[in-house]
């Protein structure tokens, strides 16, 4: 299942965004198998993979053997793509570079993760998520006016510019590989990856629409009208009603239609005009807000844990968030029609063996 069925992926075990755009993959339909140390390989076959290494048999190498190099060499002249995520340098040390694999597989993708880059001053400098994010202008975005940036998880860097970039790079060296017939590197790095997706803020500010401080722009918590706010039992609503008609809702909403208030835009009267949405959104419970707004267009919803999402009905329908064998966790994205992928991180997924998936490639299992 799935429309990348028929995909063959040799991916090197590492943290964060590889793992993620693996089980990505396969959750699309493409045929994983992950190289691990040996001693990582023996505890998936126990049963107990991470939480990001579903869904894929794994295969012990130690690529610092003769023979843990060889069999790494025999997987990937049969894949379609390559993903690692060491530090520059260190597949080309093994003898597993660019130039050789193209040797064994000109067709091979061959798809880096980095956080800084394969060159640049800090290529081979360690880091994580907040410091890729930290140079793009990304982190010094987010936060409230007069406080300092909040890490937003490790969605930004590691997984939005990290993930979801090198799946993009793959997929789209894989629909060139069509014409031309060969492979190509793939160099996504969280630091590039992220200051693309801050493209719409860029452009904002060199237009005159977005200011350095944090907290006093319309998309940073800095207009009343697009935040989170306390309600009566503690919980919270986010708001986010910019334009005019969904604004003009809100307000009905929350019993403000008619009031004298600052207009929407008036930046000098954000304060004011914070205060009264306040006030009145601190009167009611989270879910009688949530009953108030429902499904109209105020764009108005109820702050959800991750332990209350899988409840919610839009989140339940779609099987957004999914329950299973006593496991949370999200559901397939995104959604295909005719050859819809599978959620590979459901403990009720049967993953292929190893020994399945090497017949299937072609490999001997010796």
């Amino acid at each position: 299942m799935g429309p990348l069925k028929g995909v063959r992926v040799v991916e090197f075990a590492g943290i964060g965004p590889g793992p993620l755009a693996a089980m990505l993959l396969a959750d699309l339909g493409a045929s994983v198998v992950r190289v691990d140390r040996p001693q990582a390989a023996d505890a998936a076959a126990a049963g107990v993979p991470g939480h990001l290494d579903r869904g894929r048999p794994v295969i012990g190498a130690d690529l610092k053997s003769e023979a843990g190099v060889e069999t790494a060499r025999r997987l990937i002249a049969a894949a379609d793509v390559l993903l690692e995520g060491f530090r520059p340098g260190v597949m080309e040390r093994r003898g597993l570079g660019p130039a050789e694999c193209a040797e064994l597989n000109p067709r091979l993708v061959y798809a880096r993760m980095t956080g800084w880059g394969q060159d640049g001053p800090l290529a081979q400098v360690a880091g994580h998520d907040m410091n890729y994010i930290s140079l793009n202008g990304a982190l010094h975005s987010i936060g409230r006016r007069g406080e300092a940036p909040v890490p937003p998880l490790n969605l930004v860097g590691d997984f939005g510019g990290g993930t979801m970039l090198v799946v993009t790079g793959i997929l789209s060296a894989l629909v060139e590989r069509q014409s031309s017939g060969l492979g190509q590197v793939v160099d996504a790095a969280m630091v590039d990856g992220s200051a693309f997706l801050m493209s719409m803020i860029y452009e904002q500010r060199e237009r005159g629409g977005w200011t350095d401080e944090r907290g006093d722009n319309f998309l940073d918590t800095g207009a009343p009208w697009y935040d989170v706010y306390a309600c009566a039992d503690g919980r919270h609503v986010s708001v986010a009603c910019i334009e005019p008609q969904f604004y003009a809702r809100f307000l009905e909403g929350v019993g403000l239609a008619g009031a004298d208030l600052p207009d929407q835009w008036d930046k000098e009267r954000w304060p004011e005009l914070r205060a009264r949405f306040a006030e009145a959104l601190a009167g009611r419970t989270r879910d009688e807000w949530a009953k108030v707004f429902g499904e109209t267009d105020a764009c108005v919803q109820p702050v959800l844990s991750m332990a209350e999402a899988a409840d919610h009905p839009h989140i339940a329908a779609r099987g957004t968030v999914r329950r299973s064998g006593g496991s949370v966790f999200p559901g397939p994205a995104p959604r295909v029609s005719r050859t819809p992928g599978t959620a590979t991180r459901d403990p009720e997924h049967a993953a292929p063996s190893l020994a399945e998936t090497l017949k299937e490639w072609g490999v001997e299992e010796a």
